[in-house]
This record gives C-alpha cells, sequence and structure tokens, in this order.
C-alpha cells in the first residue's frame, strides 16, 4: 500500500482555526485515518513452521512436569473450575 500525504496550504486571509479544519477534513476524506484504525490491533497468522515449533516446545515441557509429579518434585496444584 502506498502512503497518502496530505497537503494544506494556507491562503491570504485564513486563520489557523480554518486552516486545521480543512486539513482535518481533507485527513477524513482520503481515508487514511479508517484504514490505520481498521489494523491497529490485528496480528499477521503465524506460519505453519512457528505453530509447529510452539506445539512441540509445549509438549515437552508438558512431558517433563508430568515426569516431576511422578517423581514427586513438585505438587500437583488441582485446577478449579467456573465459580
Amino acid at each position: 500500500m502506498t502512503s497518502v500525504n496530505v497537503e494544506v496550504v494556507k491562503n491570504a486571509n485564513e486563520n489557523a482555526t480554518n486552516l486545521i479544519r480543512r486539513f482535518t477534513k481533507r485527513v477524513q476524506g482520503s481515508g487514511v485515518l479508517n484504514r490505520v484504525r481498521s489494523i491497529r490491533y490485528n496480528e499477521r497468522t503465524k506460519s505453519h513452521y512457528v505453530r509447529k515449533k510452539k506445539a512441540l516446545t509445549r509438549l515437552s515441557k508438558k512431558a517433563v512436569y508430568e515426569e516431576a509429579i511422578k517423581m514427586g518434585k513438585v505438587i500437583e496444584v488441582k485446577r478449579r473450575g467456573r465459580r
């Protein structure tokens, strides 16, 4: 996507308030803010390799934890359901 630059030049008998108002209208008309706000919190989808690597790491940590529980090195924490 190409970025859109919005430019406003002050007219001869124009005060600062009108200049700011005209600039604001031009920015709204260009749609730049709507686009930025719509993609603000979006995240890229993780690649297959990254998801697989994370899953393998999670499984190996779980196996180590379960082994520690069997050996008595860790006290098992019982989870509660919803109240």
